[in-house]
């Protein structure tokens, strides 16, 4: 049984930083892409950044560009996303997400989801 587990959400302050880990099992870690999503109240499940499994080329949505970094330890089975600089639109339930496809920025390219952690950035 393939799991996620997502950790490291909490509640900072504006310009804070948080470190978001995901630990996989049941599956062979380092053939997959990770992802990381997030979800605001009322709104859709959006793309925040991914990392292939082969070379480790990552992405990142616009906004986050400069101030979120994703990385992976195929020897632990872990994705982080490293948050620095943090606004009030950063708000929302963090998820990370394995997969096998291409497209990497939209949910269909992912196998298997976290149950989430939330972050909340208060002003």
């Amino acid at each position: 049984q393939v799991r996620l587990v997502e950790s490291g959400g909490g509640l900072v302050q504006v310009g804070g930083s948080l470190r978001l880990s995901c630990v996989a099992s049941g599956l062979t870690f380092s053939t997959y892409s990770l992802g990381w999503f997030r979800q605001a109240p009322g709104k859709q499940r959006e793309f925040v950044a991914a990392i292939r499994w082969s070379a480790g080329i990552t992405y990142y949505t616009d906004s986050v560009k400069g101030r979120f970094t994703i990385s992976r330890d195929n020897a632990k089975d872990t994705v982080a996303l490293q948050m620095n600089s943090l606004k009030p639109e950063d708000t929302a339930v963090y998820y990370c997400a394995a997969g096998l496809a291409t497209n990497l920025r939209t949910p269909p390219g992912y196998n298997y989801w976290g149950q989430g952690t939330q972050v909340t950035v208060s002003s």
